[in-house]
């Protein structure tokens, strides 16, 4: 199965998942699930390409995506690729692309509005919120508008908006431990 989406998506720095938790809980949010998630990320000239293999799954999605990077409500085009053979897609994609990151994270999962709230916690990057509400091209600033009404329900500043992926920050922080 494949798709291609056009989202709208923001990603914030949080410091208390509890109080967040609570916070969409209040707001009456469907609380999907709670998955331990590996997303190696690929060299690629242009966009991100990661494989998300999710524990207890045989399947993994090829996710290629380009996004404006900005910490702020963001544009976002998507395309899904079902993998039925993950280990050997990873490694074989491996070895032709070269492995940029492997992002290792915990993500809540919660639908509210129909739209998708992450709350990840990041190995060696620590907690985040992540919004993705799924649009139409002519649709975007409506959506960018409905994310930040939903940044003051939730309390989330401004300031602690992320622009960059998991992918880039893991990267980041590995080069600065050396």
């Amino acid at each position: 199965m494949d798709e291609k989406k056009i989202l709208v998506e923001l990603k914030a720095k949080i410091d208390d998942l509890n109080r967040i938790r609570s916070e969409i809980l209040e707001l009456n949010a469907n609380f999907v699930g709670r998955f331990h998630q590996i997303d190696t990320y690929f060299n690629v000239p242009k966009g991100r390409l990661k494989l998300r293999e999710v524990e207890g799954r045989s399947y993994a999605q090829l996710i290629y995506y380009e996004r404006e990077n900005i910490a702020a409500p963001k544009k976002s085009e998507v395309f899904i690729l079902e993998i039925s053979n993950p280990k050997e897609f990873k490694e074989k994609t491996g070895k032709i692309l070269g492995i940029k990151s492997i992002v290792d994270k915990i993500r809540e999962i919660y639908i509210y509005d129909e739209t998708k709230i992450h709350l990840d916690f990041v190995k060696g990057l620590g907690s985040f919120i992540e919004f993705e509400k799924e649009t139409s091209d002519s649709e975007v600033g409506n959506g960018r508008k409905f994310l930040e009404k939903l940044m003051e329900k939730l309390k989330i500043k401004r300031e602690n908006l992320i622009e960059l992926s998991y992918g880039e920050l893991i990267l980041n922080a590995e080069n600065l431990r050396r």
